[in-house]
């Protein structure tokens, strides 16, 4: 059924189509006999699939990556289609529109996305005041990043405020300086400035009092140097783990004409020729670090054998993103279904 209303769906703008199937998915939540049906179609359950990690017992593995909802409005709506956790954001402390229209784009040949949406977001009050409304129960992670206006050398106040302002809603944090779309952000992973950030927003998780984890989301374009870099820097900092990986700037292999690529322009690049690369990535921070890191798995991930690839490279979780919008809502179901047999 999904591959027809993909088919349809695929003719439409895809921000557009995001907007549009996320009001009929509320709507039908909003339906009690919808609702249920929905739950008792793609919620599954087994308790070989839960993960106990930083003291939060995750219900299963597959988890919706940020950039999805990015504002927390339909964490009801998402915890019906069977996620395990879903990570809202990437969520800055002043609201703003993100880059130019158009900004979203499929390349089905390559069962991928291109995005370069610039942390468009309502800001990190409007998530805070959403997340703090009685909902369903489901772990929910908060993606920060730094407004785009912001310059580098005051990124780390920006961290700051989006973390206070979320802590007491969100269960975890993923702090966010691998996304190839605001200008001069990937700079802040250079081991100096990531340091800075990372040591403050550990000072402000003791003077907290809860102690939520804190994560860092990585590029896939990082030299093995650089993951070298990262490895030292999560021993030295003491954060909770890494979500590799971010998107990809590269454009290699690809069976989408070269000219429709051209035509797009910049961007990163998500989905299926992601998986590879992102799988590289995690098997050696696992291998290089003893298994020490803690690992999110994201990127190319759209079935059950995906999840099972990055899992035995050494992740613990992992997410979709563009895996949901080729396979559908039952992708979480089927991915767990694959997983516990």
């Amino acid at each position: 059924m999904y591959p027809l209303i993909r088919k349809i769906l695929f003719r439409r703008d895809p921000e557009e189509v995001h907007y549009w199937a996320m009001a009929k998915l509320q709507a039908a939540y909003k339906n009690r006999i919808l609702r249920k049906l929905m739950r008792n179609r793609f919620v599954y359950k087994n308790p070989k699939l839960e993960r106990t990690l930083w003291g939060i017992t995750f219900p299963n593995p597959v988890g919706l990556a940020a950039g999805f909802d990015k504002d927390a409005r339909w964490i009801n709506e998402l915890s019906c289609l069977g996620f395990g956790f879903v990570e809202i954001g990437t969520v800055t402390p002043i609201a703003q529109p993100g880059n130019p229209k158009p900004r979203l784009f499929r390349l089905p040949a390559d069962k991928a996305v291109i995005n370069r949406m610039g942390f468009n977001n309502e800001g990190a009050k409007a998530a805070a005041e959403r997340l703090a409304q009685p909902h369903e129960r489901i772990i929910v992670g908060g993606n920060i990043g730094k407004n785009k206006d912001t310059p580098n050398e005051n990124a780390i106040d920006d961290y700051e405020k989006a973390f206070i302002t979320l802590y007491d809603v969100v269960d975890y944090f993923v702090v966010n300086v691998s996304s190839p779309n605001t200008p001069g952000l990937r700079a802040l992973q250079d081991k100096e400035p990531l340091t800075r950030i990372l040591n403050r927003l550990q000072i402000l998780n003791t003077q907290m009092g809860k102690s939520k984890p804190i994560l860092l989301k990585i590029a896939p374009d990082l030299t093995l140097e650089q993951l070298d870099d990262i490895i030292e820097l999560v021993e030295d900092t003491q954060i909770q783990g890494v979500v590799a990986t971010n998107t990809t700037i590269e454009r290699i292999g690809l069976k989408t004409e070269e000219k429709t690529i051209e035509d797009i322009g910049t961007g990163g690049l998500s989905g299926k020729p992601l998986c590879e690369k992102s799988t590289d990535v995690i098997r050696y921070l696992h291998q290089k670090s003893n298994g020490s890191i803690k690992i999110i798995a994201a990127g190319g991930i759209f079935t059950a054998a995906d999840a099972q690839e990055k899992l035995d490279a050494g992740a613990t979780l992992v997410q979709v993103y563009t895996g949901f919008i080729y396979e559908g809502p039952a992708i979480a179901s089927n991915i767990c279904k694959g997983l516990s047999a």
